[in-house]
């Protein structure tokens, strides 16, 4: 007579970091459909760049101030990224919920320097082919600045709360994962939006 097998797994861990973690493959995931999405809007802008004799059409290249200060923000925001990341796998409660803070606040600088940025662009959206490329690729970018700010919001609320413990710190390495996405993308995108109408 066989006996069943039994095993018993209460004693293993209902979180990990990174890796180990399916929210962590699933960010991926979303990262690359994102970046695909990313790709595609510049192939179109490079597309109508290099089939059209005036680029950008019927207006200068965009002022560099606010689309420079975004990138140096977000560049910036590096720093206190990569500190929350360490202390969430840390599990470091107060620092966690410091970067968070600051995290926040960064998100919204982000937010209100793109709108001085959006309004700087010497273009509107309906104006022209260039125009609209160029407000569909800061637009998918803002879009992706307002998911993150979102969820860092949730998880600095959370974070405040008797929730704070456990997977949450799994949560808040996941967000931290995703904004290095967010400033990869703007440091291309920057180049391509900022610097290629001026070569």
């Amino acid at each position: 007579m066989k006996r069943p097998f039994e095993l018993n797994i209460s004693g293993l861990p209902t979180y990990g970091f990174g890796t180990r973690m399916t929210t962590w493959w699933g960010t991926l995931a979303f990262c690359v459909l994102e970046g695909t999405g990313f790709a595609l809007g510049a192939a179109a802008y490079l597309y109508l760049w290099l089939n059209n004799p005036e680029w950008p059409i019927e207006t200068g290249p965009p002022r560099l101030l606010w689309g420079s200060l975004v990138l140096f923000v977000m560049l910036a925001s590096l720093w206190p990224n990569l500190r929350i990341e360490r202390h969430a796998r840390d599990e470091n409660l107060p620092a966690v919920r410091r970067y968070l803070v600051l995290l926040s606040a960064i998100g919204i600088l982000l937010l209100v320097l793109r709108g001085f940025e959006f309004a700087s662009l010497g273009v509107a959206w309906d104006r022209n082919a260039y125009g609209s490329v160029v407000w569909v690729l800061l637009g998918l970018h803002t879009a992706h600045i307002l998911t993150d700010l979102g969820d860092t919001i949730v998880l600095t609320v959370l974070m405040f709360t008797r929730h704070g413990h456990g997977k949450r710190f799994s949560d808040v390495e996941d967000n931290a994962f995703y904004w290095n996405f967010v400033v990869i993308t703007w440091v291309l995108l920057y180049a391509l939006l900022y610097w290629v109408p001026r070569l």
